[in-house]
């Protein structure tokens, strides 16, 4: 049964492009079109610019989406790329969401996601859902379980 359709942005590092299908496949399952408008394997940027990439590739995807997605695996701590559109985001008001990848352990979530998450969630169809239409704020560990309250900047415009 159909639930709603998202528009999305799914960060994540390109080892990772693989992963990008078995989350939407993983949301369509439990009743949510995905709709991602992020740069991977099949759309790929031929770029080198990098000041053309965040302005004219990046920052109108990131703008059409309703919430910032970041996958959330052992090397996204480490993208200087994530981290810009997790900021980008913020300066927009999107709303961001980390889900932890499939079967990962607790990892460091990359800066800025630490900063300005709205929600980050395990992979679990119904609670990534949940997180992206804001039903939820949680900040849990990959297998679900509760982590601590923590302060979130929030800025008004």
């Amino acid at each position: 049964m159909q639930k709603d359709t998202c528009h999305i942005f799914i960060s994540h590092i390109h080892e990772d492009d693989p992963k990008l299908n078995n989350m939407k496949t993983l949301l369509k399952k439990h009743g949510c079109t995905a709709k991602d408008s992020s740069i991977n394997s099949t759309k790929p940027n031929q770029a080198n610019n990098e000041i053309y990439i965040k302005n004219s590739i990046l920052a109108p995807r990131i703008k059409w989406a309703g919430t910032l997605v970041v996958l959330i695996s052992p090397g996204t701590r480490d993208s200087k790329w994530v981290d810009w559109e997790i900021q980008y985001a913020h300066r927009l008001g999107k709303r961001i969401v980390g889900v932890w990848d499939y079967g990962a352990n607790e990892c460091d979530v990359p800066r800025m996601l630490d900063l300005y998450a709205n929600a980050v969630v395990g992979w679990r169809g119904e609670s990534i859902i949940d997180a992206i239409f804001g039903k939820t704020d949680n900040w849990e560990t990959p297998n679900g379980g509760s982590r601590p309250e923590r302060d979130i900047a929030r800025h008004n415009c």
